[in-house]
Formats: structure tokens, C-alpha cells, sequence
């Protein structure tokens, strides 16, 4: 490959404190992501919206992610500010921008208020997650960035664990969980708070502690700014740049498409799922607003098995491939959301016994959020680490508009209005996932092209 303004020097190795301190802002990220994937759905229903229209109402999150990340990513591979870097821009004004969001989202008064709010928020976070996964290439050398994802997995985990149980917890220390009809409990208005904070300083504190390396060759990289500023250019380059994607790429596309796919049906059917299905709880009463709370509890536990789990892959990665691993953990999460179909046939179900299968789905969790990545790696220009790492998320978003299109059709007409089956439907879909990774091209084996 030609050398290039933006291309990087060979990089010294980074301490583990380090590595900490570039990765600890998607602590904060994950924060917010988690109050939204356990209660968006839940916030839609007290609102008034229908189970059947939850998939539609979630759209916005995938269609900002497919027309923000690639300009997010080009675009931060070609900013250099000299108090704040590359990358650091980005992550500072999405933080500051989800934070605002978080707090209004529990004050949301209407359906399309929510809507609206979710969509700024997502906006906000895909600003900032991207460039961070391209952080850990542009400061890492190739030997540490199973490492350095690796310690993204850790601070996600640990993050959406607090995150999302956060309600339940401050339910059981005595803030309200009960709300009039068409209004937000107070136990998901101060944890929305909360996640804003925590969501900003996290951020923060990285980019504070961590500083970026200038482009080897600044005239030239001057002229490649100059060039990016002229928006046909800018499309010409994104669009030339998708056609000529890597490989490896494009053997992990239908990985990520099922795997997200599976995803997305558990984040948005599964609260809902478990308290009409197995709670058979109706819409705004406590039962309800209990197993809502419940679902959190959930979420928190699959997140903190990949909190875990991500301690196990740092040690199996160095014995067995991404491939393999990443296989493997798929398998096990698709049987663990399956599984949720015995429980909505059998009546009495423990509470505690719906925790079972999310250490299968965590562990699913932890391999998503860093095999895919390292197989990728070796495989992206340095040059281009933004940009690609906004494309390869194409293949995460595509599945969850697709799903968003299309499940709410399914949910009414195909699965007679049973959010949990559509969750079944997910289990599924990464069974498939597994299966397809076998077929996929690792890159972490090979030299970069």
C-alpha cells in the first residue's frame, strides 16, 4: 500500500493502564446505550405505543448509524486539532450531544417526542462509538489490539451491567417505580440522569488522559483535508471506498448480519416479551412495571457474563482463532435465546430462572463486541481506519432496518402479537450467524494487504 499523509509510524507498545485510559470512555458510551436498549421499549409502551409498532419505532437508531458512521469516520481520519487530536473531537461533541438527549428521553410526554429523542441520541453516540474503535488501531501496535478490544469488551460489560439495572436497583432502594398512564417512573427518569453524567465524564476522562499521534507528513495531510472539504469529492472517495472494501470485510458481512439481526429482535421485543408472555402482566399496571424492571435486571446479568467472558477471550485468543471462538460463542447465545420459548409454555416460571440463558447470550456478547474486529484488523489501511471501521458497520445496521421494516408485520400477522417468539425468531438468527463464521476470512492470521 502507497504510503500516505495519514498513514502511521510503527507504534511502541502501551501499558495496560494505558489501554485503560484510551478505552475507558466507552464505559460512558455502553452507560447510555444500556439505559436505552433495556427501556426504550418499555418507555414506547407506557407511552401508548402498540407492541406490533415497536420495531418500526426503533428505526431511527439503525438509519442514523448507516448514514453517520461512514461520513464520521472519514471525515475524523482527516481532522487533526491540535488540542484535541484526530478522534477526540468527535468523541466530545457526541458525548456532550447524548447526554442532553439522555435526560429529556424519561420526560418524553408523546410516542414521536421519544422517537425524536432516540433518534438524536443515537445520532450522538454513533459521533462518538466509531472513532473509538478506530482509536485502538491508530494507538496500538497489531500485537495489543486483541488486547485493546478486548479492554473494550471489559468497560461495555461493565457499563451496560450497572446500566441496566440501574431502575431495579433504585427500585429496591425505594425510589418509585409506578407511573400515571403516559408518564415515565421516577426510577427511569433518575436513571437516565445518571447515565448522562456518567456518559460525559467517562469521555472525558479519556480524552484527558490520552493523547493521539499528528500525521507523519502534514502538508500532505493538509492537502487531503483541503480535498475532503468539497462534499462531491468527499462522496466520490466514501463511494470508491465502499467498492473497494476489504475482503475480510466482506466474508464477515453475513456474520454481522445475523448476529445483529438476532440482536436487535431480543433488544426491542424481550421486555415486552417476558411481562405480557410469561408475567402475563397487562401494560401499565405494577406487575408490569415489576417485570419491565425484571428485563433490566436481564440485560445487566448477559453484560456482566461478557464482562467475565472478555477475561476468558484475552486468554483463549492467544491458543485459538477468532474464527473458532467467535463460532462457538454464537452457538451459545442463539440456543440461550431460544430457549426463552420453553419458558413462555410453562406456567409459574421462576424470575430467577430467566437469568439462565443470558450466560449464553453473554458470552455471544463478549466475542461480538472484539473477534470480529480482531479478524478484520490486519486487513484495514491504516489510512483509512475511520472510514472502514464506519463501513463495517453496514453490515449491523442493514439487519436492525430490515428488522425494523419488517417484524412488526411478522410480530401482528405471523406470530399472533407474541413479542417473545419474535426473541425466539433472533435465537435463530444467530445459530446462523455461527454457522456462517466458519466460512469467513480471518485476517488476524494473515499479513495486511
Amino acid at each position: 500500500m502507497s504510503t500516505s499523509a495519514s498513514a502511521v509510524a510503527p507504534r511502541p507498545p502501551m501499558s495496560m493502564l494505558g489501554i485503560f485510559n484510551m478505552c475507558f470512555g466507552f464505559f460512558g458510551i455502553q452507560f447510555g446505550w444500556g439505559l436505552q436498549m433495556a427501556n426504550m421499549s418499555s418507555i414506547y409502551n407506557r407511552l401508548g405505543a402498540k407492541e406490533s409498532e415497536l420495531s418500526i419505532l426503533w428505526l431511527a437508531a439503525p438509519m442514523t448509524g448507516l448514514i453517520v458512521q461512514p461520513f464520521v469516520g472519514y471525515y475524523s481520519d482527516r481532522t487533526w486539532s491540535k488540542s484535541l487530536g484526530r478522534r477526540r473531537p468527535y468523541f466530545l461533541v457526541g458525548s456532550l450531544l447524548a447526554s442532553i438527549a439522555l435526560i429529556a428521553m424519561p420526560f418524553s410526554h408523546t410516542v414521536w417526542m421519544a422517537a425524536v429523542l432516540l433518534w438524536i441520541l443515537d445520532a450522538s453516540v454513533n459521533v462518538s462509538m466509531e472513532p473509538f474503535r478506530a482509536f485502538v488501531g491508530d494507538l496500538l501496535p497489531e500485537s495489543q489490539r486483541k488486547v485493546g478490544f478486548a479492554m473494550q469488551s471489559l468497560l461495555i460489560g461493565a457499563g451496560a451491567v450497572i446500566s441496566s439495572a440501574l431502575p431495579y436497583v433504585l427500585g429496591e432502594f425505594g425510589v418509585s417505580d409506578k407511573a400515571e398512564p403516559g408518564t415515565i417512573p421516577d426510577t427511569v427518569k433518575i436513571a437516565f440522569i445518571v447515565g448522562a453524567a456518567v456518559y460525559f465524564v467517562s469521555v472525558l476522562y479519556t480524552i484527558i488522559t490520552t493523547k493521539e499521534h499528528p500525521p507523519e507528513d502534514m502538508e500532505m495531510f493538509r492537502k487531503q483535508q483541503a480535498a475532503a472539504a468539497k462534499p462531491l469529492t468527499a462522496l466520490a472517495e466514501i463511494f470508491t471506498g465502499i467498492l473497494s472494501m476489504p475482503k475480510a470485510m466482506i466474508g464477515l458481512a453475513g456474520v454481522q448480519f445475523f448476529t445483529w439481526c438476532a440482536l436487535f429482535l431480543m433488544w426491542i421485543n424481550f421486555g415486552v416479551g417476558i411481562a405480557t408472555q410469561i408475567f402475563k402482566a397487562q401494560p401499565g399496571s405494577p406487575d408490569y412495571e415489576k417485570a419491565s424492571a425484571w428485563a433490566g435486571v436481564c440485560f445487566s446479568a448477559y453484560n456482566g457474563v461478557a464482562f467475565a467472558f472478555a477475561f476468558v477471550l484475552i486468554a483463549i485468543s492467544r491458543k485459538l482463532s477468532p474464527k473458532l471462538i467467535h463460532s462457538v460463542c454464537l452457538l451459545l447465545g442463539g440456543l440461550g435465546l431460544a430457549s426463552y420459548y420453553l419458558f413462555s409454555m410453562s406456567s409459574g416460571v421462576d424470575k430467577y430462572m430467566l437469568l439462565i440463558p443470558m450466560v449464553g447470550v453473554g458470552i455471544a456478547w463478549a466475542s461480538i463486541l472484539s473477534m470480529p474486529y480482531a479478524m478484520l484488523a490486519s486487513a484495514l489501511p491504516p489510512d483509512k481506519m475511520g472510514f472502514y471501521m464506519g463501513v463495517f458497520n453496514f453490515f449491523i445496521v442493514l439487519p436492525q432496518i430490515i428488522a425494523s421494516l419488517c417484524m412488526g408485520w411478522v410480530v401482528k400477522n405471523l406470530l399472533g402479537g407474541n413479542a417473545l417468539l419474535a426473541v425466539v425468531v433472533g435465537g435463530g438468527c444467530m445459530i446462523l450467524a455461527a454457522v456462517l463464521t466458519l466460512f469467513a476470512r480471518d485476517s488476524s492470521a494473515k499479513t495486511a494487504h
